[in-house]
């Protein structure tokens, strides 16, 4: 088993811990279909998100959004899948959709669509944030090997994009203590950034199991996990959007919503 399977077959575990959804496997996915066209090739715009003062938050640990309204953070994490990479950012410009990618760096995907991505970071329509370099459990680690995470991550973001994703950062399988905590703090990562509920995608499930998991879990406030791994979520948008819209939910980023601390 390769390091990359390996790496998402373990998300997935620890997603489903932490979410209570358990991945439903099924049959191989269609991936030739013509997921995320809208019906007639027309696009239909997703709401604005709110205007008025952003929320301010302090250092620390946030899993929903504060306060009230209808805000929803979808959060999308890793990478593996140039593919699925390349279909949410159809997805954004298609619709307007507005998300944070949680990027482990060392995937190709970032550089084979940083073209691409690179004016939906610049006009803020899509956010990043530090997912480390390459997803390693960082509470087993030293110190330094945590800092070099971060910072290499880091320092691939503002080269490529011209961001470097602080303050929020999320470490791999949700997994952080004390120590990991003070050495991104150290390096303006102050907000451990976990999640309210998850898609449960960063392996392989049905597209259904995918749906039912953001049934549950697109409402006002939440912020939501999934994963540019696995191609189910792209033949979903279309249902996606349309929950968005039945809910009246706003897609936003964090950065949309919470000022952060100085």
């Amino acid at each position: 088993m390769d390091r990359r399977r390996l790496l998402t077959l373990l998300a997935a575990g620890t997603a489903a811990a932490l979410t209570g959804c358990t991945p439903a496997y099924g049959d191989p996915l269609d991936t030739g279909s013509a997921g995320g066209q809208l019906p007639g090739g027309t696009p239909r715009l997703l709401p604005a998100p709110p205007g008025g003062p952003k929320t301010p938050i302090g250092a620390g640990t946030i899993t929903a959004l504060p306060g009230g309204g209808n805000s929803m953070a979808l959060t999308v994490d890793d990478g593996a899948s140039a593919e699925v990479v390349g279909a949410y950012i159809e997805f954004a410009k298609r619709t307007g959709a507005r998300f944070t990618f949680f990027v482990t760096a060392y995937y190709d995907s970032w550089n084979i669509h940083r073209d691409a991505l690179r004016p939906l970071v610049d006009s803020g329509q899509i956010q990043l944030g530090n997912h480390t370099w390459n997803h390693p459990d960082l509470t087993t680690l030293s110190a330094g090997a945590v800092a070099a995470q971060l910072d290499q991550a880091k320092t691939f973001l503002r080269n490529t994009f011209g961001v470097d994703g602080t303050p929020f950062y999320r470490p791999p399988f949700g997994r952080h203590n004390g120590t990991v905590d003070r050495v991104a703090a150290d390096l303006g990562y102050v907000v451990p950034t976990m999640w309210y509920g998850s898609l449960s995608d960063s392996g392989v499930i049905t597209e259904d199991y995918l749906m039912d998991c953001a049934r549950k879990y697109f409402n006002p406030q939440t912020i939501v996990i999934g994963h540019a791994n696995h191609p189910a979520v792209t033949h979903c948008y279309d249902r996606l959007a349309d929950l968005v819209r039945e809910r009246n939910l706003a897609m936003v980023t964090l950065n949309d919503v919470l000022a952060p601390p100085r």
